[in-house]
């Protein structure tokens, strides 16, 4: 097996998030056709589409960065960066709780079954849209590059001492 390179991780990482996006833009225009009625076949599609996209790989995107980017910034000398990184943990747990709500009722839609309350429905998809996109904004502008700096330096430190 080959090993990931930091900038394959990164590139995999920001792919994702461009994914989630696309994802998110998909779930944002849900509403307005749920309440014109849509239900046909394709309708279902994309949304039984939507739901898998955030019960696995969006789910797997964060266990990744649990896992491989915040541990290094967590022991930073920068209480800044630390506390954006428990933040991020937190949006998580805030994220996962959501979409554990959220995601039978759009199973449920996929299904063409018809108990869901569009209220609770909106209510659920405007937090979750709220979570997931300050959480990517975070990510990208703060933690993401400061990761990136932080293997390079890294990398350039294991350079020297193999040529030492």
């Amino acid at each position: 097996m080959t090993p990931v390179v930091p900038s394959d991780r990164f590139q995999a990482l920001d792919t994702c998030h461009q994914q989630i996006q696309k994802n998110l833009d998909a779930l944002t225009a849900l509403l307005p056709q749920l309440e014109a009625g849509a239900d046909d076949l394709a309708f279902r599609k994309q949304i039984e589409s939507i739901e898998a996209f955030f019960s696995s790989t969006s789910r797997q995107h964060h266990a990744e960065e649990e896992k491989s980017i915040f541990p290094p910034l967590l022991v930073s000398d920068n209480t800044e960066l630390v506390h954006a990184v428990r933040t991020l943990q937190q949006d998580h747990g805030w994220i996962e709780q959501n979409w554990l709500e959220l995601a039978p009722m759009l199973r449920a839609i996929a299904q063409g079954e018809d108990w869901v309350d569009p209220a609770e429905l909106q209510h659920h998809v405007e937090v979750f849209l709220a979570l997931c996109q300050d959480h990517i904004a975070l990510e990208e502008t703060l933690i993401y590059p400061e990761a990136k700096r932080s293997f390079a330096q890294e990398l350039a430190a294991r350079g020297k001492r193999a040529t030492a």
